[in-house]
């Protein structure tokens, strides 16, 4: 039995909630988004929100119920409130710049790297060394967290990279003399 698709989601006042058949839309202050909710599985509307709920006993219903659960819940906290990604640049001369709708970064090539900004995605860089990544969606902050640090991955001898913010880099020893 699923433990994350018992619990309730709650709904705050500034969400709107439509649905169309399966697919349900959910509009808030920071965009839109919609889900196709398969057949197996129920959602009801509640005093403080929705519940979700399986319509049969079978094993895919159970293993969509948490699934379109936290889908769910992740759909309205990133319209309501968004998500936000955090990273840190670490070596000698790294560096972020904002300039109207592109990154530039240095991570110590011969070339810097302008990355453009998509649509409904902020980028902040309050410090020369920090990037803010915030969106609607987790998957699209994730994303465009884990392109960017591909262009520099930490690694292990000195730990320079582009890391996010709390991740422990795993140092190795160097060589003996």
């Amino acid at each position: 039995m699923s433990r994350v698709g018992k619990h309730e989601i709650e709904v705050p006042s500034s969400v709107k909630l439509l649905q169309e058949g399966n697919i349900w839309k959910v509009e808030g202050k920071l965009g839109k988004d919609s889900l196709r909710v398969p057949d197996c599985l129920e959602i009801a509307k509640t005093e403080k929100g929705i519940k979700v709920s399986p319509r049969e006993a079978t094993t895919y219903a159970r293993s969509m119920w948490g699934t379109i659960q936290r889908s769910l819940s992740n759909m309205i906290k990133g319209v309501s409130e968004g998500f936000t990604v955090d990273l840190e640049l670490i070596g000698v001369g790294y560096k972020a710049t904002l300039g109207g709708e592109k990154l530039t970064l240095q991570l110590g090539f011969s070339h810097d790297i302008e990355y453009v900004i998509p649509e409904r995605v902020t980028i902040k860089c309050e410090k020369p060394t920090t990037i803010s990544i915030t969106a609607s969606s987790k998957q699209k902050a994730g994303a465009i967290a884990a392109f960017l640090r591909s262009y520099r991955q930490p690694e292990p001898y000195k730990g320079k990279g582009v890391i996010r913010t709390g991740e422990f880099v795993v140092r190795k020893e160097g060589k003996k003399k």
